[in-house]
């Protein structure tokens, strides 16, 4: 199986984000775009698990998302990789408790290896981010990367760690299902009760294409 994991933002912050995106879709066909169904932030990719790590990985998910509290997020500006003259990605990154974020992402990565399923890409600087498009080429998405230079989504608060399985469509689009997901911590309440928060919400990574 071809896995990852991943916090799955809620849906009013990805129609924001995607209402943002639309337009520049139109601008830039030659770029493989990612669908709002399909969005997510990963914490690890695994790539190629065999059932048997796949089972002991469970439990060290889990124990994982105990260890970490919900933390509160937001889409901000956007980036490349490598770069914006010579793009492979094209992608929206985050601010807010980044340093959380990070920890959650070492806890899970830990817990791969431990399970016999390490991330592919160990070393590698965590580098929280949603992929908004893929280039075929190299491409320059210097353009792309100043039209939301100024975005700062509405905050959002990441309480469920996904597992998540990883298909090829037919078109070569892949298809994403959850597979478990574990709650992260409740953090202590330390004040009075704000309300409502209209940022937050329960986001789906299950997907039909």
């Amino acid at each position: 199986m071809r896995l990852f994991v991943a916090i799955a933002p809620p849906p009013a912050v990805l129609d924001e984000l995607d209402a943002l995106v639309e337009p520049l879709r139109a601008r830039r066909r030659d770029l493989r775009w990612t669908s709002r169904e399909a969005w997510h932030v990963t914490l690890a990719f695994l790539g190629q698990v065999d059932e048997t790590a796949a089972a002991r990985l469970l439990p060290r998910l889990e124990r994982a998302a105990a260890r970490h509290q919900q933390m509160r997020l937001a889409f901000v500006g956007a980036g490349a990789f490598p770069a914006a003259t010579r793009a492979n990605v094209l992608w929206s990154g985050l601010s807010g408790d980044r340093r959380a974020l990070a920890r959650l992402a070492e806890s899970v990565a830990a817990g791969a290896r431990r399970a016999g399923a390490p991330p592919p890409d160990k070393g590698r600087r965590f580098q929280p981010h949603l992929t908004l498009a893929r280039c075929r080429m190299p491409a320059d998405v210097t353009g792309l990367v100043a039209a939301l230079d100024g975005y700062q989504g509405q905050p959002w608060t990441a309480d469920r760690v996904h597992l998540v399985r990883s298909r090829l469509g037919a078109r070569q689009h892949p298809r994403y299902t959850s597979l478990a997901s574990w709650p992260l911590g409740t953090p202590p309440n330390t004040g009075p009760d704000p309300g409502p928060d209209p940022g937050a919400g329960t986001g789906r990574v299950t997907t039909t294409g």
